[in-house]
């Protein structure tokens, strides 16, 4: 199975997760108005509380995907769960699905009413969020979509392929020299990705490196872990004191297997 497909399939599935949790909610909501037929009552039970219990999960793994085919969605798609980060009160305008998930509910007036309908105002979020990702699926069809990256990442597992295969017959720098290759330009895609830039022609990995963590793309422990695998990069390349070690390569090709998978 190739990039796409496997991108096509995660978001199948996401897609349709996202649509159990919505009609979960609507379940609820036909329940409270007095609407839900007994058949229908019968599906709800199976899926009860799937939207508070697959929600995390579901967030977490859409954000990638948002993130890496479309990343101008994304501030929107995380702000429909965050909200404003400083609010000077909770009320039907500032209400979050994170909101819900804490537990956190409206407060009643004195005859009992909620001041807001926070159930409403949760669902009609994930509603919106759940559109934004089955935005991408018509994309997959569409000659307007951009398949650069995926390509990519496609000639990016066939060099890692081929680095290990170096690796295997003992060839140690050819093997590590090609996966520096890999994510010198895994870590150019992502600036490109944040509209990061650089004044330098050709930015080394290490700057790479400091450029996205500034910019708050990487936090400290993938920072680090980026500079081991330049330094060992460095290593295979130019240092001629010392020959690299099968571990450090091998250690180098998996780092940089694991950040094209999930850094974007």
């Amino acid at each position: 199975m190739n990039n796409i497909e496997k991108y096509k399939d995660d978001l199948d599935a996401l897609v349709m997760l996202g649509h159990e949790m919505e009609l979960d909610l609507t379940y609820r909501h036909l329940k409270e108005q007095g609407e839900l037929t007994d058949e229908d009552g019968k599906h709800a039970d199976k899926i009860r509380e799937s939207f508070e219990k697959s929600y995390q999960r579901w967030y977490t793994e859409s954000c990638s995907v948002i993130r890496q085919l479309i990343p101008f969605r994304y501030d929107e798609f995380e702000h429909l769960y965050k909200g404003e980060g400083r609010r000077k009160d909770i009320n039907g305008h500032t209400y979050t699905i994170q909101d819900w998930q804490n537990g956190i509910r409206s407060g009643r007036t004195a005859n009992g009413k909620k001041v807001f309908d926070d159930f409403a105002g949760a669902t009609m979020r994930f509603k919106t969020q759940l559109s934004i990702l089955k935005s991408i699926q018509s994309r997959f069809t569409s000659t307007l979509f951009d398949i650069r990256q995926l390509v990519q990442a496609d000639l990016f597992d066939s060099e890692l392929g081929a680095a290990r295969e170096l690796l295997k017959h003992k060839f140690v720098r050819g093997a590590g020299a090609i996966a520096g290759v890999v994510l010198e330009r895994h870590l150019a895609q992502v600036m490109q990705n944040h509209s990061i830039t650089t004044r330098k022609t050709n930015p080394s990995i290490s700057e790479f490196n400091d450029l996205l963590k500034n910019a708050g793309v990487l936090d400290t422990p993938s920072w680090r872990q980026i500079q081991r695998l330049g330094d060992i990069r460095n290593l295979c390349d130019h240092n001629k004191e010392r020959e690299p070690t099968m571990e450090e390569t091998e250690e180098l090709i998996s780092g940089v297997e694991k950040f094209t998978k999930t850094l974007f």
